[in-house]
């Protein structure tokens, strides 16, 4: 071995045996003493150190320069962060110099140490600044490690000339803009990015980025002394990044690579570690959570204020441009601005009243630095004094009640933190997670969101996405009253006890001091106490039963209660989150409303039960027809159903299902007829073969394996022994066209009924993160229904891989018959509901034992 070899291994020894015990030795004093900001110090430091030492023992030539660039030029190295590095060169390398360089680079990545290093001239490094953001932007954080300070000093001159600060500020704008719609549901999502998503660490790097291009200063403390920061802005900043810097040092050394993602995976370790403590009604880490939910909010607010500053001290607006709109606002290039900063100190009323300038002058496309900045350091004088003034009473409700922009200013006013200072309560649940394992957005921004849906009923543009709702809406009278609803309904979340009950006392509350009608108070409340109820009965109830919508119609009481509740309904579910709603939900929803309506306009007499049955019967004849079929082709069919079957089945599914089997109700194979739903996404099919006790089982094990999710199915058994079973299936997978399957389900599934294979155990799955991370508790009851005829067995656990498969095989080894299944999916959680009958059930100890063995079955 050569000498230069031994002498590069034992650098390289050296270097990693140096940089390990230090590496090693700042973790041990950062997880006793918890400085996050002295562990990212120190560790540049130790770098630096390491870096220098392995240089001068390269003896590279003393006219390079290595320099640090980006988060390691700034100073701030987290333990998972790259470590980039420029080496500076004075000209072109030659063939001697380039051999160095190589051999230089490959010790580098020999040495253990995660770097990203370039090699460029001063005139590359220009050239690469002028086309690149992303590499403009890492050269302006840059320090001088060692080598030549007059060839380092060349480049930041020459790198100086190459920026326009005014470019740079737009094109980092934009870059930000364009950052916030990847992350478009971040940080309100319940597992942001919190570095990149609105309101990280980038938001904040990117206003130090602007800053010091247009040479107005490098640190938070320089923007305080050039004024662009007031000493309370000043505070919150450093705060801000206090947090998210401990939060990030925290999740690199938990999971040991670089993450930044605040996964489900994390969250409780993190909270621990960072000491949250669980309450009765929180977990640990929801109260993390919560924290960081607030932080990034504020980092957004400052973000906002300061770039609009920046904005302005690189280009003052045009003073002569400023139109007035009252004596304490104006327009300024068509954004809201005070005629003083001190305005509302001086009237705090104006608070409220800002937003609602902005909703009646459409051409405001926004509030200026300054309007922004008041309002936020004016938001504590929003006391019980200044809620109790009728004044701002009446103003908060004209908010309620514009033509235009009420769910932008909504979110303007939550952002800025004027709503939830006016709503204490609502102040509570900011930023608050909910993990029911279906929704997926924080309390504030579900509740904003089903007001976005409530106010998108109203536009013209949505009318084809919600055409019934848009419908009813337009006559509907005050429909403001149903956005007090929105702000209320889950206002109780996380207090313990029954949401709902607690937060109809709130909006009682609200309404009462608000002066509303004594009509809108009681329908704002009962909206907030019962806005679970249409859900509950259209997914967990037979909808076609006459009696459950008598009772239903009992509940509702008149039209306008049931239009409401309707409305605010499908606004509800739709912000919960992308995956919970479906258009079979919204079908279950709109049957649910027009069968009450229809009952409810006849003065609340249902049809007799056998007027029912005879007027679908006809629906169904008269359908039937439209296909040229005899007269009489029904009734060997027909003869075989019961009274049950006609009240569970819709006219259009009896016509179906008797153009299927009008002419082979006695056959031997199994008939399987599948067909895209007339009424929205998804499949359903009919299966009729000769009863068999695990056919429920083989049917779910079958359509588990090909990837279809079961929302509904109606289980029948004819007079002669043959099981009726409509399904209807949603694909999970990204097969596309739901037609493409039709022929394949036909003929797989006959082909496994004919030759009676066993139950296909459906194949492995993935329980999602947030179910392994936070589980709920599986609850089963079995209970005899309102006739005493059947028992209803109902289900709540989280979703898993063959979950309804483990439920059915149960059900067959007890010999339970199954009359119906409503299967209710709401994102990770399952509330399933079955009729059942038969086997053991009339005998309590084995209710019990099948409600145990179900439970065992659920547990993950």
């Amino acid at each position: 071995m050569s000498d230069d070899l031994v002498a590069r291994q034992a650098l390289l020894s050296s270097f990693r045996s140096r940089l390990q015990g230090g590496q090693a030795a700042i973790r041990e004093g950062y997880l006793t003493d918890g400085d996050a900001a002295r562990l990212l110090t120190d560790r540049c430091r130790l770098i630096d150190e390491c870096l220098c030492a392995l240089w001068q023992g390269l003896k590279l030539p003393a006219s390079l320069s290595l320099v640090a660039v980006g988060g390691y030029g700034r100073g701030e190295l987290f333990p998972a962060s790259d470590v980039d590095l420029l080496v500076l060169l004075p000209s072109s390398p030659d063939a001697s110099l380039t051999a160095q360089l190589e051999q230089a680079i490959a010790l580098l990545y020999d040495s253990r140490l995660d770097v990203a290093p370039s090699v460029r001239t001063v005139d590359e490094c220009v050239q690469a600044a002028s086309g690149d953001l992303t590499i403009q932007t890492a050269l302006l954080e840059t320090r001088l490690l060692t080598g030549s300070p007059t060839l380092y000093h060349e480049f930041l001159r020459r790198l100086q000339e190459t920026i326009d600060p005014q470019a740079f500020f737009e094109a980092k704008r934009k870059e930000q803009e364009e950052r916030h719609l990847r992350f478009h549901d971040s940080p309100y999502s319940l597992e942001p990015n919190f570095k990149e998503a609105p309101g990280g660490l980038r938001d904040l790097q990117t206003v130090l980025w602007v800053t010091r291009a247009a040479g107005y200063g490098n640190t938070w403390h320089d923007l305080a002394r050039q004024g662009f920061l007031t000493a309370e802005e000043e505070e919150v900043v450093l705060d801000s990044v206090a947090f998210l810097r401990q939060l990030r040092v925290r999740l690199h050394l938990h999971v040991g690579r670089r993450e930044d993602r605040l996964l489900f995976d994390y969250q409780t370790t993190l909270a621990e570690q960072m000491g949250y403590v669980p309450t009765p009604t929180r977990r640990a880490s929801e109260r993390l959570m919560q924290e960081y939910y607030r932080t990034a909010k504020r980092v957004t607010q400052i973000n906002a204020i300061l770039l609009l500053n920046v904005d302005a001290a690189m280009a003052p607006p045009d003073q002569q441009g400023a139109q007035r709109i009252d004596e304490h606002f104006q327009n300024r290039h068509d954004v809201l601005d005070v005629v003083d900063e001190d305005i509302f100190n001086r009237k705090p009323a104006l608070l409220l009243e800002a937003f609602l300038v902005m909703q009646k002058h459409p051409e405001l496309q926004g509030m200026s630095a300054r309007t922004l900045r008041a309002l936020w350091h004016a938001r504590t004088l929003i006391d019980e004094h200044f809620r109790r003034d009728p004044a701002n009473r009446a103003c908060f409700l004209q908010l309620l009640q514009q033509d235009r922009g009420v769910v932008h200013e909504f979110r303007r006013m939550n952002q800025f933190g004027i709503l939830g200072r006016y709503l204490p309560s609502f102040g509570q649940i900011v930023g608050q997670m909910q993990h029911d394992l279906f929704h997926v957005y924080t309390v504030d921004q579900h509740m904003l969101r089903v007001l976005r849906n409530l106010r998108r009923f109203m536009a013209e543009d949505f009318t084809h996405e919600y055409p019934l709702c848009s419908e009813l809406i337009r006559d509907f009278p005050r429909p403001w009253v149903l956005y007090i609803a929105a702000l209320f309904h889950d206002i109780a979340k996380g207090r313990g006890g029954d949401h709902s009950t607690l937060g109809a006392l709130d909006a009682a509350e609200f309404c009462a001091q608000h002066g509303l009608a004594e009509e809108d108070s009681e329908l704002v409340v009962w909206l907030v106490r019962q806005h679970l109820l249409m859900s509950a009965v259209a997914q967990k109830q037979d909808i076609a039963d006459p009696e459950v919508i008598a009772y239903f119609a009992a509940a509702v009481r008149d039209e306008r209660h049931l239009t409401a509740l309707y409305l605010f309904t499908v606004a509800d579910i739709r912000g919960t989150s992308p995956k919970v709603w479906n258009s079979w939900k919204g079908q279950l929803l709109e049957q649910l409303f027009r069968s009450t309506c229809r009952t409810l306009l006849s003065g609340g007499q249902l049809a007799v039960r056998q007027g029912l049955i005879e007027e679908r019967q006809q629906e169904a004849l008269r359908l039937l027809r439209f296909f040229a079929l005899p007269e009489a082709v029904h009734q060997r069919l027909w003869k075989q159903l019961d009274a049950v079957y006609f009240l569970r089945h819709s006219p259009e599914e009896i016509a179906w299902h008797t153009r299927a089997l009008h002419y082979r109700t006695g056959i031997e194979d199994p008939v399987i007829k599948a067909r895209v739903n007339p009424h929205g996404e998804g499949l359903e099919v009919l299966v009729y073969t000769r009863d068999q006790t695990d056919l429920f089982a083989r049917l779910v094990g079958f359509f588990s394996r090909e990837g279809y999710t079961i929302v509904d199915a109606k289980i029948h058994t004819t007079r002669h022994g043959y099981a009726l079973d409509s399904f209807m299936l949603l694909d999970l997978s990204d097969r596309g066209s739901d037609r493409t399957m039709i022929a394949y389900i036909e003929h797989e599934l006959n082909d496994r009924l004919r030759r009676r294979n066993p139950p296909d155990a459906p194949g492995g799955g993935r329980i999602s993160r947030q179910v392994k991370h936070f589980p709920m508790q599986p609850v089963v009851t079995i209970e005899l229904d309102e006739r005493g005829q059947h028992y209803v067995l109902s289900v709540n656990a989280a979703d898993r891989p063959g979950l309804l498969y483990s439920i059915a095989t149960t059900l067959a080894t007890h010999g339970a018959n199954l009359h119906t299944a409503k299967i209710s999916t709401l994102g990770e959680r399952v509330e399933d509901t079955f009729l059942i009958s038969g086997g053991d059930l009339a005998d309590t100890a084995n209710r019990i034992k099948l409600e145990t063995e179900l439970l065992e079955q659920l547990k993950l």
